[in-house]
């Protein structure tokens, strides 16, 4: 009994002492972990703790690796050396560390034991090593992969490789993950990587690889290509499914569609910011062969004349900002699931859906900044579309009820276009486009359209949350135009329509929360009972005065307020200046917000929070003056004609009695 209760006493007592920071030297100890991070080391720290598992030296001033320290430590699971200046590791260092796990070399200058031509020796159990920004030239990694059986992910990211050699990962045939991004990485040699059966994910983006001539990495999941001088990528053809999920091959050089692997499980696909001018992935061959014609190539297989793209499991397909002109419907047969679709900034004239291909899990489309004049989408089309993006086009003859026959319909940007909004009882040839009876629309808009006018009801059984209308120069907003937004509308932006007059009532709007008004002509705002505007931007408008009536309506939900640049007066919006001076509504403008008052006949501009009840009280004082003195000579006007007539009264009886006693 005595025996157990010193031994559970021990114990106790070795957990308290691991649990309780320790200071040892310049180093911190918790638990089993040794922080030694950036405190001006030039060697391995000594007499730390036996059993530690974790020890960082990052951010310190070690140059060289020896035993005569690390081999003390044989526990360690994790060491972090990242941002020293390690020129030279011992050989066979970490052969007897079997516990080492997690081995963080990024950083340092270990090309300059690279030249040594020396090998690091066995990384036993090492299974993620970070060899980054060390200033590693071709086959250098060699003298730290050549014994590493466990290593499953590898980061050589930031060096100076130009090629990959067949015989470069020979010694870690576990790999899983290999980063080689920002690199000089010009040429791989044909089965650089076909040993590694268990990689799944390859990052060879920011180099300088002009081609993918024979992609056969059956077992890869997740390839970058991206920021690399590519003109074609073409996998080779067989019958074996590609396990390939993500392939980014974004801000390259490629002219046609990629030849893809037939059986394939892609999902996401970015070719954005490239220089396709056709979506023919058999114009790729054409490309590698003329390629393997000035021998810029070895070796070109061409796809089988019964090759074809099959694309079933793909959701993400990226074509953004490239020479597009066309994309025929027939290219998104097999696109069966796909949800999101950008071919933004091309120059597309004519888009066009059939129901052959329609598109029917598509969530959202991109077709924004083309030159779309025609757009034709089939009955039946797109029946999951929420969100559709066709600003900065040339659109202006849409069918009236275009938008009305998508079904899914959410949000739709239809900015920098020549659309114009058909009233509730327009005609089907009338060149106005209706936003009227879409229920599930939330999101419209349709700011620098060159709106002429917005007609009544426009909007009717339409349950908008947000309304952009910016940006339309002179458009007629009629008085009824957001009738049926009562209950939904919640933010509405009406900035540089040159309004000179809101007929809307706003106050109707019973979710309003942000209204901008801005950069108009507005010389007054009403608003006729208590609303639900937090958020109201007047800024550059021509307001002398905002209302006592409408500052009441405003005071129980308003949080903020623009108000800047507008001729306002200084002594006819006392209640606004005290809103400003007792910090009810936050001004975000406050710096430029300023008023107008009269001093000695001239105009004085001050800051709203600078002005004091005296300004106008000397303007006030005057003007008292100015009555009474009025008055009193209109007072005295009347004693003087009050006094005239008394005395010509008396002289005319005085006369009429004389003349009667004669």
């Amino acid at each position: 009994m005595g025996t157990c209760l010193w031994f559970l006493l021990v114990t106790v007592y070795e957990v308290a002492a691991f649990a309780q920071p320790t200071m040892h030297s310049s180093c911190r100890v918790v638990l089993k972990n040794a922080y030694c991070s950036d405190v001006n080391l030039t060697s391995i720290p000594p007499q730390l703790p036996d059993g530690i598992h974790t020890l960082d030296i990052s951010h310190n001033l070690v140059q060289n690796l020896t035993d005569d320290v690390l081999s003390s430590y044989a526990s360690i699971q994790q060491l972090n050396l990242h941002a020293n200046r390690i020129q030279s590791i011992q050989p066979d260092l970490f052969r007897n560390m079997t516990h080492l796990r997690v081995l963080d070399l990024s950083r340092n200058q270990l090309h300059l034991h690279a030249a040594l031509k020396m090998h690091v020796g066995p990384l036993t159990s090492v299974q993620k090593l970070d060899l980054s920004g060390n200033g590693l030239y071709t086959d250098m990694s060699d003298y730290f992969l050549r014994d590493a059986p466990a290593l499953m992910n590898l980061s050589l990211n930031g060096n100076s490789i130009t090629k990959i050699g067949k015989e470069t990962f020979n010694g870690c045939l576990a790999l899983r993950s290999i980063d080689l991004h920002n690199n000089v990485i010009l040429e791989i040699e044909e089965g650089a990587f076909d040993s590694l059966q268990n990689l799944t994910e390859l990052d060879l983006s920011m180099n300088s690889i002009s081609c993918i001539a024979d992609f056969n990495l059956f077992h890869l999941t997740s390839l970058n290509l991206s920021k690399n001088s590519m003109t074609a990528f073409q996998s080779i053809d067989s019958d074996q499914e590609f396990a390939l999920i993500n392939l980014d091959l974004r801000e390259n050089k490629i002219h046609y569609f990629p030849v893809l692997p037939y059986r394939n499980r892609l999902i996401y696909l970015d070719l954005s910011r490239n220089q396709l001018h056709s979506v023919n992935f058999t114009g790729a061959a054409e490309e590698l062969q003329y390629l393997r014609e000035r021998d810029e190539l070895t070796y070109v297989p061409l796809p089988n004349s019964k090759h074809k793209q099959n694309l079933c499991r793909l959701l993400y397909l990226d074509l953004s900002y490239n020479q597009l002109k066309a994309v025929p419907p027939e290219f998104f047969s097999s696109m069966v699931s796909l949800q999101t679709l950008n071919i933004s900034n091309n120059c597309l004239r004519t888009f066009i859906l059939d129901n052959e291909n329609p598109l029917n899990s598509l969530k959202t489309l991109d077709l924004s900044f083309n030159n779309l004049q025609n757009l034709t989408f089939g009955k039946g089309t797109l029946q999951a579309l929420e969100t559709l993006h066709l600003q900065g086009n040339s659109l202006s003859n849409l069918d009236s009820a275009f938008f009305s026959r998508l079904p899914s319909i959410n949000s739709l940007h239809l900015q920098l276009n020549e659309l114009n909004v058909c009233g509730p009882q327009h005609d089907q040839t009338s060149g106005c486009v209706s936003f009227s009876f879409i229920p599930t629309l939330e999101y419209l808009y349709l700011s620098e359209n060159n709106l002429l006018s917005l007609p009544a009801h426009a909007f009717r059984s339409t349950p908008l949350l947000i309304l952009d209308l910016s940006l339309n120069p002179g458009v007629e907003i009629s008085e009824q135009a957001l009738s049926g937004l009562e209950n939904s509308l919640t933010y509405l932006f009406l900035r540089e329509d040159q309004l000179q007059t809101l007929k809307m009532n706003l106050s109707l709007l019973r979710k309003l929360k942000s209204v901008d008004l801005s950069n108009n002509q507005l010389t007054s705002l009403s608003l006729s009972k208590d609303s639900t505007i937090e958020v109201l931007n007047l800024q550059n408008n021509s307001l002398e005065m905002l209302e006592d009536h409408t500052l009441m309506a405003l005071e129980s939900t308003l949080k903020m307020l623009h108000v800047s640049m507008n001729p306002l007066s200084c002594c006819r919006n006392t209640r606004l200046i005290s809103w400003v001076q007792q910090g009810r509504v936050t001004f975000p403008d406050m710096k430029m917000a300023t008023c107008q008052y009269k001093k000695d006949n001239e105009y004085v501009e001050i800051n709203l929070s600078n002005m004091k009840n005296e300004h106008c009280q000397a303007k006030s004082g005057k003007g008292q003056v100015f009555v009474i003195s009025m008055i009193a000579v209109l007072v005295l006007g009347l004693m003087v004609v009050l006094l005239v007539s008394i005395k010509l009264c008396h002289s005319r009886s005085h006369r009429f009695s004389h003349s009667y006693r004669a």
